[in-house]
């Protein structure tokens, strides 16, 4: 039976995990403190430590660092809010298997859990009989692109990615510029029955009309001047994969047609050739234009948008998910120490207030720019303020949604806020960028009552 520690100073919420847990048959433990949880671990046996990261007399950090020192068998899981988030991509980088955002349902932890016992059943039966060293950092950096938010955007893109990706259905990504589409589609490749086939991105507005055709589709020697040997298009490069077509609304007229009779048919027949090539590839596509407003004005073809859109997906912008905004720019310095060959460890305080009030126009891009620029510009282990780029190191809080605590209108700034969450008092106070307990004085103070 596996056994689970939860340390929770929340007694309420103690209980309702361990009555949750052992309606499953888990046999749980509770710990209401770091000293009492570390008596628990001396003297029982178990296989999950969940902890939140913030407790009465120790903090959470410290509670990892010694469980995976003393207790190497065990897999922790840190529990964390909105205001912590950068605690917990620090517990992550020493050694958690995982975090969930605190509020959260006890059903979305079970699949964290499952996923925790896996590895640990893993780990043991491939554990090398010599002590090996640490793989290098590049690793874990270089072969993750795509990283998982904790915002209630973030979990709701995740949730499609899942559902979608173990079918063969077409996938319309949608999304502004930089938002990170084609880790979106590469997950979902990824995660489908194709995942050991080629994943072929190509993005459709790099490429000349001219030779469109030859690009797809492929030519044979001599079929046009300068085709000196048989080239092999994009479909059968992905035959039994994925391609991934980005910026789809690029796409000339005349080779939509191509591109449909291609999808209909699963044949395709290079420039040239006589013979006709079958191909199995599944689909995904991208833009960032309105395809629906495309077709209406006969931009785009309904047919093929209707044969591309079997399932969309829309990836939100970052300022939707400022949540998420502190894992992307520790997953980016992580990407840049590995380039530039550095070792910057984190960013200053002003710094990521910084980033917090900037508005980010150009998305993850734009921030993976930043960062890796940043990077470059420190000398010392904590990125400053001064090496930003002005218009974000002197970008002031927005007022409409971040100046609660400066502007005379607090009052209707929360009243909106609680109405864009449709009453949820922890997405309101994700808005606010402020923590629960402060979001509750405060309704206290003006009397709201929902």
């Amino acid at each position: 039976m596996v056994s689970i520690l939860i340390i929770e100073d929340d007694v309420a919420f103690s209980a309702m995990l361990k009555t949750f847990f052992e309606k499953r048959d888990y046999k749980v433990d509770n710990a209401y403190s770091a000293e009492e949880g570390f008596k628990k671990l001396s003297a029982g046996k178990f296989d999950i430590l969940l902890t939140d990261v913030r407790l009465p007399d120790r903090d959470g950090l410290e509670i990892l660092l010694e469980v995976k020192k003393n207790y190497p068998g065990i897999q922790v899981i840190v529990m964390t809010n909105y205001a912590e988030i950068n605690m917990a991509v620090k517990a992550m980088k020493n050694g958690a298997f995982d975090y969930v955002s605190k509020p959260f349902q006890p059903e979305t932890i079970l699949q964290t859990i499952n996923n925790a016992l896996s590895q640990t059943a893993t780990q043991e039966t491939s554990a090398p009989v010599a002590v090996e060293a640490k793989p290098k950092k590049e690793n874990s950096v270089l072969t993750s692109e795509f990283v998982k938010g904790v915002s209630d955007a973030a979990r709701k893109l995740n949730d499609y990615i899942e559902l979608v990706a173990p079918t063969n259905m077409s996938v319309l990504i949608i999304g502004e510029s930089g938002t990170g589409k084609e880790q979106v589609a590469k997950s979902i490749h990824d995660k489908s029955k194709r995942r050991g086939a080629p994943f072929i991105a190509v993005d459709c507005g790099a490429i000349p009309k001219e030779i469109a055709s030859s690009e797809f589709f492929g030519h044979i020697k001599g079929s046009f001047t300068g085709a000196i040997q048989d080239k092999t298009g994009h479909f059968e490069a992905a035959n039994g994969g994925t391609l991934f077509l980005d910026e789809i609304g690029n796409l000339g007229y005349d080779l939509q047609v191509q591109l449909l009779r291609a999808l209909q048919e699963r044949k395709i027949k290079p420039v040239g050739s006589n013979n006709e090539i079958k191909v199995d590839i599944r689909v995904v596509t991208a833009t960032n234009e309105d395809l629906n407003q495309a077709v209406k004005e006969g931009n785009f073809r309904e047919d093929l948008f209707h044969r591309l859109n079997e399932f969309s997906i829309e990836v939100p912008a970052l300022r939707e998910r400022r949540e998420d905004l502190l894992l992307f720019a520790e997953h980016f310095l992580d990407e840049a120490n590995v380039e530039l060959e550095k070792e910057v460890v984190g960013f200053s305080d002003e710094a990521i207030e910084a980033f917090q009030n900037y508005n980010w126009p150009g998305n993850l891009r734009e921030l993976k720019n930043m960062v890796k620029r940043a990077v470059l510009l420190t000398q010392d282990s904590i990125i400053p303020l001064k090496v930003l780029p002005h218009e974000i190191a002197h970008t002031q809080r927005s007022e409409e949604t971040y100046g609660l605590f400066r502007n005379k209108n607090e009052e209707s700034l929360i009243l909106d806020a609680l109405e864009k969450a449709n009453g949820n008092k922890s997405k309101a106070a994700r808005i606010l960028s402020i923590d629960r307990k402060t979001l509750y004085n405060k309704l206290k103070q003006y009397n709201i009552k929902l």
